[in-house]
């Protein structure tokens, strides 16, 4: 159940981080463009939307999101689960034993990402200003993609113990041989991808599948180790991104040089 003090005291510190938002914007609009805002009193109108959404969404991490993701990760790496799964002979728990747990993230980071309002917005945008070349679903599906191997390869990571700066140093290693090669069309976009996925939806139940899974994985620590889901969330879809325009211009020669021969 929702505690209206909790809400009344969440509704008043959005509407203080709004504040400063809306004091830019009509201050610039007023004070440097001297005009008068467009349908004002919707406009006015469409902030306290906002204010309460933010308000609304903001006690529902609180009271479903963080804590759901906490609690899966506590149990999918609980001991007696662990033992029915195992895939290793012996009496120790290796990392191949928590594949229950990859799985868990992979879906998890490919169904929040589907779902998340900034990457529909950025995918629409994009098949409009390309007129139509860069598909709405194939763009969300690659981005998901990337994020959903990321997010599994993170929870490696936490389970292993390996030091993050590795990985990251690796993937952005890729991402930079990945922008000589890929289309230049899609270079700016994938970059703008690897940011729209750390946005409302799936930075909350990421984040706190990091922390749950740091919390419960013998000999991790929650600060250390729990942190970092998010870089690969943001890392991973612009790998796959560029790879999706990769692959798509190598099907589309492969087509063209199989019309070329049927033609002749």
């Amino acid at each position: 159940m929702m505690n209206w003090s909790h809400f009344a005291d969440t509704f008043l510190s959005t509407i203080r981080d709004v504040l400063p938002i809306a004091a830019i914007i009509f201050g610039f609009q007023f004070a440097v463009l001297r005009r008068p805002v467009t349908n004002l009193p919707r406009v006015l109108f469409g902030f306290v939307y906002v204010i309460l959404g933010l308000s609304l969404f903001l006690i529902g991490l609180d009271l479903a999101l963080f804590p759901l993701g906490e609690t899966m990760a506590m149990q999918l790496t609980a001991p007696d689960f662990l033992s029915q799964f195992r895939l290793s002979d012996d009496a120790a728990i290796h990392w191949q034993d928590y594949y229950w747990v990859y799985i868990f993230a992979f879906c998890i980071g490919f169904s929040t990402t589907i779902a998340e309002p900034s990457l529909i917005a950025v995918a629409i945008k994009a098949n409009q200003v390309s007129g139509g070349s860069i598909s709405i679903n194939g763009l969300r599906i690659a981005v998901a993609l990337g994020v959903a191997i990321g997010i599994s390869l993170g929870s490696y990571r936490i389970v292993v113990g390996d030091p993050i700066h590795y990985y990251i140093i690796a993937g952005y290693i890729v991402v930079v041989v990945q922008t000589f090669y890929a289309p230049k069309l899609i270079v700016p976009l994938a970059y703008d991808s690897g940011g729209v996925t750390t946005s409302t939806v799936t930075v909350p139940l990421v984040a706190a599948l990091g922390l749950g899974l740091a919390s419960t994985v013998p000999g991790r620590s929650p600060m250390i180790d729990g942190f970092g889901l998010i870089a690969f969330a943001s890392l991973f879809p612009i790998i796959s991104v560029m790879a999706y325009a990769q692959i798509t211009r190598w099907l589309n020669r492969e087509s063209e040089l199989e019309d070329k021969e049927n033609a002749l």
